[in-house]
């Protein structure tokens, strides 16, 4: 039988956690929506969905 792998990933100390955050805007050029995909830490999140950077 085959064994299967699994990984798992501990938050380390001092390490923070990411999360993928996948956003659908509308191009003002084209009217077509445009998908922005970005890692980002997890207290960052709302800052992602608001446009700041």
């Amino acid at each position: 039988m085959a064994k299967k792998a699994v990984a798992t990933f501990a938050a380390k100390a001092g390490a923070k956690t990411m999360v993928r955050c996948i956003k659908m805007d509308k191009s003002p050029k084209t009217g077509a929506y445009v998908f922005t995909e970005q890692l980002v830490e997890e207290a960052k999140v709302k800052d992602f969905f608001d446009g700041k950077k």
